[in-house]
C-alpha cells in the first residue's frame, strides 16, 4: 500500500449543489409565480411542522454572501437550479424580467468570484 496521499488533478472541479425551491425563498417577490409545492406545503397536514419554502435560505436576498461563503470553502463550481416560476410566473406567456435578471446577476456573481456556474 502506498504512503502517498491521493491528489486530484489540477482541473477537479470541487462544487456544490442546490435547489431553488429550497434555498431561494421569497415565493412572492419581483413577479414570482405560485408553485405545485407553494400550494402543497401550505395545505394543513402535508408537510411536517408546517414548513414552507416561503423563506428557505433566503437566497434570493443574500446570494452574494452565500457566493462569499463559496469562496471560503475553496469551491469552484457551484450547480444551482432555475425556480421556472420565477422566469415563467403562470407557466407561459411573457417572460418576467425581474426573474431573468435575478439569475444574471447571480451568474456574473460567480463568474466574478471564479466560480464555474
Amino acid at each position: 500500500m502506498s504512503s502517498e496521499t491521493p491528489r486530484f488533478d489540477a482541473d477537479f472541479l470541487w462544487g456544490a449543489s442546490t435547489a431553488s425551491y429550497q434555498i431561494e425563498g421569497a415565493v412572492t417577490e419581483d413577479g414570482r409565480g405560485e408553485t405545485i409545492w407553494d400550494r402543497f406545503s401550505h395545505t394543513p397536514g402535508k408537510v411536517r411542522n408546517g414548513d414552507t419554502g416561503d423563506v428557505a435560505c433566503d437566497h434570493y436576498h443574500r446570494w452574494q454572501t452565500d457566493i462569499d461563503l463559496l469562496k471560503r470553502l475553496n469551491l469552484n463550481a457551484y450547480r444551482f437550479s432555475v425556480a421556472w416560476s420565477r422566469i415563467l410566473p403562470s407557466g407561459r406567456g411573457p417572460v418576467n424580467q425581474a426573474g431573468l435578471d435575478f439569475y444574471s446577476r447571480l451568474v456574473d456573481g460567480l463568474l466574478e468570484a471564479g466560480i464555474t456556474p
